[in-house]
């Protein structure tokens, strides 16, 4: 089940448990789409402390999404992750390293806010006059 949580608008905010759908990630994706026509440059806080598993054509939907938005990747500044698996926080970890233009970094539950603030902490270029 997905949550879409309040945050600044440059930021998408995002708490994710038991499964995710295709029909969440179809909102999640909705959500950070807008955020991505509205700025330059986003930043992603995601709660994975109740996260269990993705369906199938979540999955699907997911690598589709990424590699078809592949020219986007670098507009993604910052991603917090809040988490309660080790096996998350080794992934996020191994993605830090593939993907260096984002700033990656876990956060223990119960550390929702502070993940948010460290993520929404990104400068936007300036506007051309």
């Amino acid at each position: 089940m997905l949550t879409i949580l309040p945050s600044p608008d440059h930021l998408g905010a995002y708490a994710i448990s038991g499964t995710l759908t295709k029909e969440d990630f179809d909102r999640l994706i909705a959500d950070v789409d807008a955020k991505l026509k509205a700025h330059d440059r986003i930043a992603v806080m995601l709660d994975l402390t109740g996260f269990e598993d993705i369906t199938f054509k979540a999955a699907l939907e997911d690598l589709r999404y990424g590699f078809g938005h592949i020219r986007d990747w670098t507009r993604f500044k910052r991603e917090a992750v809040v988490t309660d698996k080790q096996w998350i926080r080794t992934m996020i970890h191994g993605a830090g390293m593939l993907l260096p233009f984002i700033e990656l970094k876990t956060f223990e539950p119960g550390e929702q806010q502070a993940a948010i603030d460290w993520a929404a902490d990104i400068k936007q270029p300036a506007s051309a006059s």
